[in-house]
């Protein structure tokens, strides 16, 4: 299991935090922008995060919790991103940020809310490469973990068994069990808040 660790919550400032990241067994930077109308919070500039990322080698994972994402695309195709990850919710035409996204030669996510139906991601299944299922509700973290997320991971794996599936939100050595059909998940505040990032982040990878 790969793991993306997220800075938004440590105990340090974020660039020493992205620093310890790019350093520790952590397969990626998870990167969450907000914009402060698909979630109430506002966080992040691209200049933000351009600062806090220069001269990492480590890839990046990118979560767009924004009203327009297509906006944020071409920006993080010029660092060493990955993935970039939209919300279901947050876009009229799914198949254009799709390609979107595509056209920059970037891996396409979607993710989708705790109460969205996985019959509305199904059709577009086969024309990305990850699903991220958020265990928590977007745009704050240290929530705790909704336990019941974790049948759609086992319904995504039967529908697609080619598709990456991550989680986000409030997963830690605990809640990691219910995780088993994932093949990546998100953790924060369970590795910033511990000093040894590199412990928090095996305890994840060797528990499936």
């Amino acid at each position: 299991m790969k793991v993306s660790v997220s800075f938004i919550k440590s105990k340090l400032k974020e660039q020493e935090t992205v620093m310890k990241i790019a350093e520790s067994k952590a397969d990626y930077i998870h990167v969450d922008i907000m914009d402060g109308k698909f979630v109430s919070t506002k966080n992040y500039t691209f200049k933000d995060i351009y600062k806090f990322v220069s001269g990492i080698s480590k890839p990046l994972d990118v979560h767009l919790m924004c009203e327009k994402p297509e906006k944020y695309v071409r920006n993080f195709a010029m660092l060493n991103t990955e993935f970039i990850t939209f919300h279901l919710e947050a876009v009229s035409d799914v198949d254009k940020m799709i390609d979107i996204i595509h056209s920059y030669g970037i891996k396409c996510g979607i993710s989708i809310k705790p109460e969205t139906e996985l019959t509305l991601l199904e059709p577009y299944l086969d024309k990305i490469e990850l699903v991220l299922i958020m265990t928590v509700e977007p745009g704050k973290g240290g929530q705790e973990f909704i336990t019941d997320m974790a049948s759609k991971v086992d319904k995504v794996r039967e529908l697609n068994n080619k598709v990456i599936i991550s989680v986000d939100g409030g997963v830690n050595d605990e809640t990691v069990k219910y995780l088993k059909n994932c093949d990546m998940i998100v953790s924060g505040s369970y590795v910033c808040m511990n000093d040894n990032y590199d412990e928090s982040i095996n305890k994840l990878k060797n528990y499936v």
